[in-house]
């Protein structure tokens, strides 16, 4: 029977001694063992260093490999005498077909040479030399990838948009699961592209799918050995359609553009010189293109062979050509379109030759040209 009390060592093992019953400790009587002839017992070897295991710091956590990896461990122990050293899973015997082990001095060796699942579990190494025994416990997690998530389907289509939704799978690979990946693959060109990875939900909605285009998609399970080997997909295709365009026609309230006319720079007072050429300008603007009417003291001068009027965008000019001294008044431009009219004014007046000067031979004012009248 086993004590009730453990030392606690830093090393990962635990140190326990074995009581003894009170029939163990009185022993057989002597006469007995001298009437049987049997020979007297020799005395065990004094224990000069107690038993204890120096577990590795990796192996205080669970260790975890992967299905068909190879399990190597040494685990280090103390004790003299050699002490007697054991091994066993889940509380049970190790299976000698699968599990082998080597005893050294100083050591022991747990040798697994293709770990599968079933190796998983609690594995006790106990070092126990007399009545002293240490035990140490290690954690061995085997996994492998997980199956494909089960029942996906395509829930839903709108604009742009598709809808997944799926169902875990049946066998996690021994371990937790990291997510999921979704990929899609349109019917063009049938390449897999991921949309999202370690996604922890069932359903997902993919955007931005190409108009006029037909997708499929899959999902993969994913732990951590990695993604599993196969991934299911959606039996329906996802058609994304071009939405119908309605054009609604509004009226349009066209803008009148209709405008009386209007000066917008008028005619300035000028005076020139008898027998040079003089112009006079000035702005109007009106919709509809007004017509424009030159006036001499209220006189209309149109087709007047000494009057040249010119029209181009809005600039009206007049030229007098070589004006005389009765050339002088009163000018007026009048426009005029089915809006209304406008008139604007001005006064020319016209000047005799001046004095010859000394030094022009043939006695013209070659100085005294006059600028246009604007």
């Amino acid at each position: 029977m086993e004590a009730a009390t453990a030392l606690e060592v830093a090393s990962g093992s635990t140190l326990k001694v074995k009581e003894m019953s009170p029939a163990d400790a009185e022993g057989p009587p002597a006469s007995s063992q001298q009437e049987s002839g049997s020979p007297i017992p020799q005395l065990l070897s004094p224990i000069e260093e107690h038993p204890k295991i120096w577990l590795p710091r990796t192996l205080r956590q669970t260790y975890i490999c992967k299905v068909g990896d190879t399990v190597n461990l040494l685990i280090p122990f103390q004790g003299k005498p050699k002490p007697r050293a054991t091994w066993k899973h889940d509380g049970c015997a190790l299976d000698a077909s699968r599990v082998s082990v080597r005893n050294g001095e100083q050591d022991s060796i747990l040798f697994i040479r293709e770990a599968q699942r079933a190796d998983s579990g609690r594995y006790q190494l106990s070092v126990q030399l007399g009545e002293l025994e240490a035990t140490a416990t290690i954690d061995i997690l085997v996994i492998e990838r997980p199956g494909p998530p089960q029942s996906i389907k395509l829930v839903d289509v709108w604009g742009s948009s598709a809808t997944v939704e799926w169902t875990p799978p049946q066998d996690t690979g021994n371990a937790a699961l990291l997510g999921y990946t979704v990929q899609k693959a349109d019917t063009k060109s049938g390449l897999w592209f991921t949309v999202l990875e370690r996604y922890h939900r069932t359903s997902f909605t993919v955007s931005n799918l190409i108009v006029g285009n037909s997708y499929a998609f899959r999902v993969f399970a994913e732990n951590q050995c990695g993604l599993s080997e196969t991934a299911p997909i959606t039996a329906d295709l996802a058609h994304i359609q071009k939405a119908a365009t309605v054009c609604k026609t509004e009226g349009f309230a066209q803008r009148d553009f209709s405008e009386a006319p209007k000066f917008t720079q008028p005619l300035a007072d000028c005076t020139t010189v008898t027998g040079y050429d003089t112009q006079l300008f000035c702005c109007v603007r009106g919709s509809p293109k007004p017509k424009i009417i030159w006036l001499k003291n209220k006189m209309d001068i149109q087709g007047n062979p000494k009057y040249r009027a010119l029209s181009y965008l809005g600039i009206c000019s007049l030229e007098i050509r070589k004006p005389g001294p009765f050339d002088g008044g009163i000018y007026t431009c009048k426009a005029v379109n089915p809006l209304g009219e406008a008139s604007v004014d001005c006064r020319v007046d016209v000047k005799g030759k001046g004095r010859t000067h000394p030094l022009s031979p043939q006695g013209d004012n070659s100085g005294m040209e006059p600028q246009a009248c604007r």
